[in-house]
């Protein structure tokens, strides 16, 4: 088993010629293949990596799955499933290394989490200890999350929250930061690109994230690679920079690259 030096928590990885869903809102020309990937965890001194199923693929996760059975060591995958899929269906996911599915619910109605169906769902992952992750603007999230959450499952919020950082937004910013002390809320510091952050801005909501929590402990990190519809604006070497940057404390680093990640995806620590 690999030295675990690091994990990066979003990575996509896909070919052109996929299936691809009908309402797709982006389709890529180039491949992002995990070997890839892996090249750019070795090469920025990481070890570990989180695939997260790519919206445009939509649920038919045999691509993603394929990479994780061939590197079951280093990696483990987030998945897009129907909240119906089965039991067994569950199982071989779980197998195969997925710890966790994703609601990428960008220009999307919101449904009702509060419903049966929906809340059968989310306990049904939350016994076995996955998570959801939610991408979503910052204005929604303080309605979604609890009602997700009262299901006891782990919430993931992708890309800082998407902050518009907007005067409106503040009030519902407040919101979102009233929800985190004690929850079992984790932020993904990761692609501030997505919502035209600055450096500073990132750096200013991520204090705020930590006064909010009184803690370091639900922070994540992710490449975002390959940076889709961004990708001649950054680089992955430029995104890990970023975040050593924000965080400058070796212990802070430590938590948001290996203890925090590990324990969320199902890594052993070693």
């Amino acid at each position: 088993m690999p030295t675990l030096t690091g994990i990066d928590t979003h990575a996509h990885i896909f070919r052109p010629d996929l299936p691809m869903t009908a309402d797709r809102r982006y389709a890529p020309g180039y491949d992002a293949l995990v070997d890839a990937f892996i090249g750019n965890l070795h090469d920025n001194g990481l070890s570990h990596g989180v695939l997260v199923q790519p919206s445009f693929l939509g649920t038919d996760n045999s691509f993603m799955l394929s990479a994780l059975a061939r590197h079951s060591d280093i990696l483990r995958g987030t998945a897009v499933v129907e909240p119906s899929i089965s039991e067994a269906e569950l199982d071989a996911l779980a197998e195969s290394g997925v710890v966790g599915i994703r609601l990428n619910l960008i220009g999307k109605p919101l449904a009702d989490y509060a419903d049966t169906g929906w809340q059968a769902f989310f306990e049904r992952l939350a016994r076995r200890r996955w998570s959801v992750e939610i991408q979503r603007g910052m204005t929604d999230l303080a309605d979604i999350l609890p009602v997700i959450g009262q299901s006891g499952v782990a919430v993931i919020v992708d890309h800082f929250g998407l902050p518009t950082h907007a005067p409106e937004e503040a009030e519902r910013l407040d919101a979102f930061l009233k929800q985190l002390p004690g929850s079992n809320i984790w932020i993904k510091l990761s692609a501030p690109y997505r919502s035209q952050s600055s450096a500073q801005q990132a750096a200013a909501l991520l204090t705020q994230l930590r006064t909010a929590y009184g803690h370091s402990d639900h922070f994540l990190w992710g490449s975002d690679w390959p940076h889709t519809r961004f990708e001649d604006q950054t680089r992955y070497a430029e995104q890990l920079a970023l975040f050593h940057d924000m965080v400058t404390d070796r212990a802070e680093q430590q938590k948001i690259l290996v203890d925090n990640p590990a324990r969320l995806f199902h890594f052993p620590l070693r």
